[in-house]
């Protein structure tokens, strides 16, 4: 998605340890524009694939999965990284570890929001190792939910996150695929096109 490339390169910054860091328009300040936009792109993707909730993590993956079902008109679900007092019993869980934020939390999603009638759309902000997108599958698996697809705003192909998605056969959408940083310099997958 040219749009959201072109957005990276004016907003984003690279951190040390291959961090993007993207908190101008995506996971702290959101542009509503650019978030309707992508949940245009994953509806189109994956109009045909007969979804029937969207899945993802907060918080930063909450924006484009909303719009993207918005589109699709299915309810989004989103796994908590904090127990609440109103989520206490019937839960699917599963652990993810941050790599940007250097923990662990265990996600969870209440057992009424989810069920084995289920096709789900996973949607999140990034695909690096995998860890959030394997925490959903993990979720989806004990729920026996059938997973229709990920789609991924930001995908680092270098890392193991797509062979972990590919490996499992699921319809992976990315709407920006970084193949390399170097320096301060963001390299996509569409130069190559």
């Amino acid at each position: 998605m040219r749009a959201l490339e072109q957005r990276i390169l004016k907003d984003g910054r690279v951190l040390p340890g291959e961090v993007l860091k993207v908190d101008g328009f995506l996971n702290h300040q959101v542009d509503p524009d650019l978030m309707f936009a992508m949940g245009s792109e994953f509806a189109q993707l994956f109009r045909e694939a007969g979804v029937t909730k969207i899945l993802t993590v907060e918080s930063s993956g909450i924006a484009p999965a909303v719009m993207t079902g918005l589109q699709l008109h299915v309810p989004v679900v989103f796994a908590r990284k904090h127990k609440s007092v109103t989520l206490i019993d019937d839960l699917y869980t599963a652990e993810v570890y941050s790599y940007t934020k250097k923990t662990s939390n265990h996600i969870s999603i209440s057992k009424k929001f989810l069920s084995a009638d289920d096709k789900v759309l996973l949607i999140d902000d990034f695909l690096a190792n995998g860890q959030a997108v394997q925490g959903l599958f993990d979720i989806c698996d004990a729920a026996k939910a059938t997973i229709a697809g990920v789609g991924i705003v930001i995908e680092k192909v270098f890392q193991s996150g797509h062979q972990l998605v590919e490996d499992r056969g699921v319809q992976l959408e990315s709407l920006a695929q970084i193949t390399s940083f170097d320096g301060d310099r963001v390299h996509f997958a569409s130069e190559n096109d």
